[in-house]
């Protein structure tokens, strides 16, 4: 099914069957994350948001949050396949990418390529910031073409395919920062909170030994890949556009208010994601155009890890949430340079 088919009315106010029976299901999907996933409704909304939109996505949080259940049970719910590496500082590109072995074969030898771990529709990556960075960089052409490379022989990696790494925020000694090109690559980043105590006290009494309990798909693989092409395509005004144009601007050093903490702004990618988050947050909201709101909602988790702030932001109270924030708040959803007469075209209005 092509997204010409899906949406090919850019003036339509209603799904079509289609898509409405992508969003039900996406729905059901969500309510089962979240009754397994208790206090974790933004969080899962994001996590959606995000493999929707295929995105990479980095998950921060303390140890025992639910990071790894969250995506074994996604991909149950979705029959998509999952891989998971354990990163350490021992670990060699080979062993994510997989390597090629020398084997018989009608009666003589050649190499045949043995898929590592990273050949699955959704890749966690556990703690990578404690792989070296020659291992880390190994993930970087996967995240960004969707390919290995070894001994000079390129391999597709699976549709969709998207990379889910955690860390831990309170753990230092034995790890390596992330680079900044590598970071630019994930289309989130999420802070993975505490619960509270009416969820903790549910999850004390209702699981026991944190297994994962038996469940159906509620929708194919197919119809997430459906329901991603249909995401695509959902349009986006001209207003909206140029409002996710001006705040990845705002992020730019130099300015005055917050923008004067930041040492390094967002690249065009971040705009690139922030719309392909916006249009996938308005499908899984049951809209079929892209709204300020759904901008607003993404866009904390697009810019959070691509704000690099300056040495005096923390001695000033300032970390890149706060800085995000009032970017935001400063920058208005209509151009005020604008003719009247043209921000009201750009939003729509007559």
């Amino acid at each position: 099914m092509t997204s010409q088919t899906l949406n090919a009315d850019p003036d339509r106010t209603v799904p079509n069957d289609a898509e409405s029976e992508y969003m039900a299901a996406l729905a059901r999907v969500e309510q089962r994350l979240n009754d397994l996933l208790l206090g974790q409704g933004d969080l899962i909304r994001h996590f959606l948001t995000g493999v929707l939109a295929g995105g990479h996505i980095l998950l921060e949080g303390l140890p025992g949050m639910g990071k790894t259940r969250l995506v074994q049970t996604f991909c149950r719910l979705t029959g998509l396949s999952a891989g998971r590496i354990q990163f350490t500082p021992d670990l060699m590109p080979l062993d994510i990418t997989g390597s090629s072995v020398l084997q018989e074969q009608d009666g003589g030898r050649s190499f045949v390529f043995c898929p590592g771990p990273i050949f699955a529709n959704l890749v966690l990556a556990d703690e990578i910031n404690r792989a070296s960075p020659k291992t880390q960089a190994a993930l970087l052409e996967a995240m960004q073409e969707r390919q290995v490379t070894v001994l000079g022989e390129s391999h597709r990696l699976p549709r969709p395919f998207a990379v889910l790494a955690t860390q831990n925020p309170i753990e230092l000694e034995g790890t390596y920062p992330l680079p900044e090109a590598q970071l630019d690559r994930f289309l989130f980043k999420l802070d993975v909170g505490e619960v509270g105590l009416d969820e903790l006290r549910e999850i004390a009494s209702g699981r026991v030994g944190g297994d994962l309990p038996e469940m159906e798909a509620e929708i194919t693989p197919g119809q997430f890949k459906s329901a991603m092409t249909a995401a695509t395509a959902i349009p986006m005004s001209p207003a909206v556009a140029e409002y996710i144009a001006r705040i990845v601007i705002a992020t730019r050093p130099g300015g005055d208010g917050p923008s004067a903490h930041i040492r390094y702004g967002a690249s065009p990618r971040a705009a690139i994601g922030m719309a392909s988050a916006a249009r996938a947050r308005a499908f899984l909201s049951g809209r079929v155009t892209v709204g300020f709101e759904d901008v607003l909602a993404v866009a904390p988790a697009v810019l959070r890890h691509r704000v690099l702030l300056d040495y005096r932001s923390r001695l000033d109270g300032y970390d890149a949430d706060r800085v995000v924030a009032e970017l935001l708040r400063d920058t208005p959803e209509l151009n005020r340079d604008a003719p009247k007469s043209l921000a009201v075209r750009l939003a729509g209005g007559r």
